[in-house]
């Protein structure tokens, strides 16, 4: 009779202890989405735009669907006046604006690791910007004056081509 009853009060005990832990759960924030934290860009872009010796560029009118994950504009001897702005898409995939002073070539290749030209181009804001493919990244290219302005992420070619084009 004593055996019964320790089986019985070890299998109580662990409904009650199973209730309380279902209960916290239920009241328990639970993480959703991508993990990612949005940031806020444009009191960064405005600062940027009036340090930078060319004109940093930086999305308007997209929709709440694409969110900043990252900003970030550099004056250091490394990467001097160099802008960048990452964004997770609609689609769940990486876009980001890059811009600096940096050699055409040398921009393409720290923004698209293993570039190479495409071939192809695409027409926005009247500018001709080249498509390069890397091993992981693609990226829309195009120079004005002396600065290289790289669009570049996992995005497909349709969701590259909307953010530049939404660059102002």
């Amino acid at each position: 009779m004593r055996g019964r009853q320790t089986v019985r009060d070890m299998i109580l005990s662990m409904l009650a202890i199973g209730g309380v832990v279902f209960v916290g759960y239920l009241f328990i924030p639970h993480s959703e989405g991508s993990g990612l934290k949005a940031v806020d860009y444009r009191s960064s872009a405005a600062s940027a735009k009036r340090a930078a010796p060319y004109p940093v560029l930086a999305p308007e009118g997209l929709t709440d669907r694409w969110k900043a994950t990252s900003v970030e504009y550099n004056r250091d001897k490394k990467r001097p006046d160099a802008w960048h702005l990452g964004f997770l898409t609609p689609a769940g995939q990486y876009a980001a604006v890059e811009q600096s002073l940096e050699p055409r070539e040398k921009a393409i290749t720290d923004a698209a690791a293993g570039a190479k030209a495409e071939g192809g181009t695409t027409t926005i804001g009247g500018q001709e910007w080249q498509r390069y493919q890397g091993t992981s990244y693609r990226a829309l290219v195009v120079q004005s004056g002396s600065a290289t302005t790289v669009v570049t992420g996992t995005a497909g070619w349709d969701e590259l081509t909307e953010f530049a084009r939404s660059l102002r």
